[in-house]
């Protein structure tokens, strides 16, 4: 399998992760258990919601497909392309009614030239 396809598999999942994270943060039994700080009930609530669980398994499961990545190159190649996951998390932030200011935007582009330029290393 193409190593470019498996690194962006991972970089994928890890944005992935992020966004379900999010939504389990955001559940309505998280902030109410949340309210009064991190309580014995607020920690089970997180623990045990499933988005904050799923989202911790695509974070293994991408990182498991990481180590693919580094077996076959350099980190110096491989990590700047984790830079993709930012531009990927604008444009999803923005799919899922997020606010991309034009300042994000320029840092996102100005990440994407970046990873071009090491991905043609």
């Amino acid at each position: 399998m193409n190593i470019l396809f498996i690194a962006a598999l991972s970089i994928a999942m890890s944005v992935a992760a992020q966004f379900m994270l999010k939504a389990g943060m955001g559940s309505v039994s998280v902030r109410e258990a949340l309210g009064a700080g991190w309580s014995a009930n607020a920690v089970k609530a997180v623990a045990f919601n499933p988005y904050v669980v799923l989202g911790f398994a695509f974070y293994g499961l991408g990182a498991v497909i990481w180590l693919s990545v580094l077996a076959k190159w350099d980190v110096s190649k491989a990590y700047p392309l984790v830079g993709a996951g930012f531009i990927l998390t604008c444009v999803v932030g923005l799919m899922t009614g997020e606010t991309v200011t034009v300042q994000r935007a320029v840092g996102c582009l100005l990440i994407a030239a970046g990873v071009f330029v090491v991905a043609q290393s």
